[in-house]
């Protein structure tokens, strides 16, 4: 981040966005072919939360369009059956629906690849359904494969920096899936940004900007699972369709990455079979969408239990315990979440001054340094902003933290002490 963008953002409090109406008519994102730095993505698309297209300049370099593809563009079985073999995935059924998503079984990924070879025979049919590999934690199961590399646009990554420190987890996946698989209707996790890279096939989006997916909800308030359903057309079910704008339409070629902004609905097939790797990821920049996010997951929780208010001693803590059973997360942890960002962005703005960098991993240390002290800075304020609306929100003050050593208030002085620091040692100053 250079020192322009930091001084545009630093002082606010509340993220400017501007009206999606851009989107209700257009079927057009930016498409970016050409070289561009972190700073103009920062302000044209991460802070707006707009969607953008980059060509496949972009992966040319990953070992897995290479190793992973065919000469003809095709699902390289072969070696992918050397690389993983008895490796177990997660597998989805496409033809079946549980809730509102399709219901996955673990396979060896041997079996899986047998599956798809089959299916292509048979024309894109078989008896099993459209099986679709997806989820899979790629990187977690095989770290030094190294076939990728997050475009620097992409790597101010919260999400994937405190899960990688519990190192119990990550939000970086690989799918794979014939022609004529699709993920139902959804926003990501947390509300979280996402990038998917085609590392062959064709997909194609629908994508709903923030909103419009309150008028596709049906009578009962829920979404649906398949929005191109003919269904929705029936106003005794879907009383607001059709006040619902066009989907914005996607096709995205082999090699090309999609930016997603935070709460994009979204619906997605492959056109052709597919391998694609993705990433959910959260930063300064949408963490309030996150924020808003877990108090609303809360309220539906309160709102389903709420006959049991006054008989229930620990109440408040159940509707935290479901809370983080159905999303994920409940706001212990997202303070803890919250400490961890914090915590790394002080010790690298402390070893800017110092010139010693042992207080945090060799990975996280290259990915700071990359975007510089002025988005370390960044980072602290809008981490400061989020802990500060945390702190006065009733429900996180009724919670007992006596036994977490969490210290907001304290944390909260060390932010801004670093941030001092460092503008007094003129680090935020230099070009």
């Amino acid at each position: 981040m250079d020192r322009d963008a930091y001084h545009n953002c630093c002082s606010l409090v509340k993220i400017p966005r501007q009206s999606y109406e851009q989107f209700w008519s257009s079927h057009f994102v930016d498409y970016i072919d050409k070289e561009l730095n972190y700073s103009k993505f920062f302000k044209k698309y991460l802070l707006p939360n707009h969607p953008c297209m980059f060509s496949k300049r972009f992966t040319e370099n990953w070992k897995c369009r290479k190793q992973w593809v065919t000469e003809e563009g095709k699902p390289h079985f072969q070696n992918l059956l050397q690389e993983f073999d008895e490796t177990s995935v997660p597998v989805a059924n496409c033809n079946a629906k549980e809730y509102n998503a399709n219901p996955k079984q673990l396979m060896p990924f041997k079996e899986f690849i047998h599956y798809w070879k089959e299916y292509i025979q048979n024309g894109h049919s078989s008896p099993k359904g459209c099986l679709y590999l997806k989820d899979w934690h790629m990187s977690r199961d095989f770290p030094d494969h190294n076939v990728y590399i997050t475009p620097i646009f992409f790597s101010s990554d919260w999400l994937n920096e405190y899960w990688d420190t519990l190192d119990v987890d990550d939000y970086r996946f690989v799918y794979m899936g014939p022609k004529g698989s699709w993920t139902p209707f959804h926003a990501d996790v947390f509300r979280s940004y996402s990038w998917s890279a085609n590392i062959c096939g064709r997909k194609k989006w629908l994508l709903y900007p923030p909103g419009q997916e309150d008028f596709l909800r049906d009578t009962h308030g829920n979404l649906p699972y398949d929005v191109t359903s003919a269904e929705l057309k029936d106003r005794g079910l879907f009383p607001q369709f059709e006040e619902a704008c066009q989907p914005l339409e996607i096709i995205q070629e082999a090699g090309e990455i999609i930016f997603v902004p935070s709460g994009w609905f979204h619906q997605v097939y492959n056109l052709e079979d597919t391998i694609s790797i993705n990433h959910n990821w959260l930063n300064g920049c949408n963490i309030d969408i996150m924020w808003q996010f877990l108090q609303n997951e809360l309220s539906s929780v309160q709102k389903e239990i709420e006959e049991w208010r006054n008989t229930m001693d620990s109440w408040h803590q159940h509707c935290q315990v479901i809370m983080k059973a159905c999303s994920g997360i409940d706001y212990s942890e997202f303070a803890s979440f919250l400490k961890i960002v914090a915590e790394n962005r002080m010790a690298f703005l402390n070893a800017c001054s110092s010139g010693d960098s042992s207080d945090y991993s060799r990975h996280l240390s290259e990915t700071l340094t990359t975007l510089g002290p002025y988005h370390a800075a960044f980072d602290l304020q809008r981490v400061a902003h989020i802990i500060e609306c945390l702190m006065c929100n009733e429900d996180f003050k009724r919670l007992d933290h006596s036994t977490s050593n969490l210290q907001l208030e304290t944390m909260l002085q060390q932010i801004r002490d670093t941030i001092q620091a460092t503008r007094g040692q003129h680090l935020l100053y230099q070009e």
